[in-house]
């Protein structure tokens, strides 16, 4: 009888390799030499029993260890190998099977009971106002409810739910392909471990009935536009008395002609004369609750921001709020009078910008 081989060289690994770069291995390996995939392969069908025995030593720190220690002396008496008539994944190694492969060539997780109604995804719109102050929605929703007839037990009135009788309750069964057992869903009850004989004329045995319902939804202020809100139990009713699923409501927001949003700050653009950037002044710019009065300092340029605290938007958690953020646009007028052009010709001269056209004929018809 051949001598076993290394069974880190089985999975291709080095010793050192961490549990992750093990499950790597083992499952770039056992995909390569499955049974569906060589069907007929004998060769291939050792070497599937050679992988699984080497990693479910390697993926048990206890057995990895002894092996280490004393290599397969070690673990001899605890390794399912290919000589023990087949390779039952069982306990936690057939946890770690199904989280490798999940439900590839008939095998994944089983589960058990009822299970939780799936959740809903919708989108809704509102405006910068709603936003700010915080608003509530009725959606329209299309969802599998709870059968009222039968309360959701999917049994005619009358009657009640079985314990399903292929899996005894437990809702999975255990299916032998070739040389090694895996426990499977029923398929009978689809998971659930029961089964309904007289079924319910209403939901026709599944507990729950398609409805278009309103679902209100409270928008909190200072929502933000991509937030993302969970309504519980919003979503689909569950099988036979299980818990709905959620519903999640992205908020989308309207682009406002005044303002921009930069989370808590608004921005808003206003227009001044030349004169009151050059020599100052006030302005009444908008907020989205009224208008406001703030100074334009001389000089301004135009591009300037100035920030008016405490008018932009609430934070969505509470505390304080954003700033209203006011870029100065510098008007320059297109037309002149001729008595504007001389003031103006003047003031540059007085500024000793010789490189402005003076000549009032050269204005007029700059100005035309």
């Amino acid at each position: 009888m051949a001598s076993k081989r290394d069974y880190y060289e089985v999975l291709g690994a080095s010793r050192g390799a961490t549990a992750d770069e093990l499950k790597q291995a083992y499952r770039k390996m056992a995909l390569k030499f499955h049974p569906d995939r060589n069907q007929g392969d004998k060769t291939a069908e050792e070497k599937f029993k050679e992988i699984n025995e080497a990693y479910e030593v390697l993926s048990t720190p206890e057995k990895r260890s002894m092996y280490d220690t004393h290599g397969h002396a070690g673990v001899s008496q605890g390794a399912s190998g290919p000589g023990a008539g087949g390779f039952e994944a069982s306990g936690d190694f057939s946890d770690v099977f199904s989280s490798v492969f999940g439900g590839m060539f008939g095998g994944g997780t089983s589960r058990r009971g009822p299970r939780k109604g799936a959740d809903l995804q919708t989108e809704h719109t509102i405006t910068l106002m709603d936003a700010f102050t915080g608003t509530q929605a009725s959606l329209h929703v299309t969802r599998q409810t709870s059968c009222i007839k039968c309360k959701g037990s999917g049994a005619k009135p009358g009657t009640s739910v079985k314990t399903c009788g292929d899996c005894r309750g437990t809702g999975q069964v255990r299916v032998t392909r070739g040389f090694f057992t895996l426990a499977q869903t029923c398929e009978r009850c689809q998971g659930t471990g029961q089964s309904v004989e007289s079924p319910c004329p209403d939901c026709r045995g599944q507990g729950h009935v398609r409805t278009t319902e309103n679902v209100t939804v409270r928008i909190p202020a200072g929502v933000e536009d991509g937030t993302v809100l969970r309504v519980p139990g919003g979503g689909e009713a569950g099988e036979r008395g299980a818990s709905s699923g959620d519903l999640y409501v992205g908020v989308r927001i309207e682009p406002d002609e005044r303002f921009e949003r930069d989370s808590e700050n608004l921005m808003i653009r206003q227009h001044v004369s030349f004169p009151m950037a050059a020599l100052g002044g006030e302005v009444d710019v908008p907020t989205l609750q009224k208008s406001v009065r703030i100074h334009i300092p001389p000089g301004t340029q135009s591009g300037t921001v100035l920030r008016v605290r405490g008018e932009g938007m609430p934070a969505l958690r509470g505390g304080v709020r954003g700033d209203l953020l006011v870029r100065v646009v510098v008007d320059i007028p297109g037309k002149l009078t001729k008595d504007q052009r001389q003031l103006l010709s003047e003031f540059a001269k007085s500024l000793g910008d010789t490189g402005v056209a003076t000549d009032v004929n050269f204005l007029k018809r700059a100005f035309k």
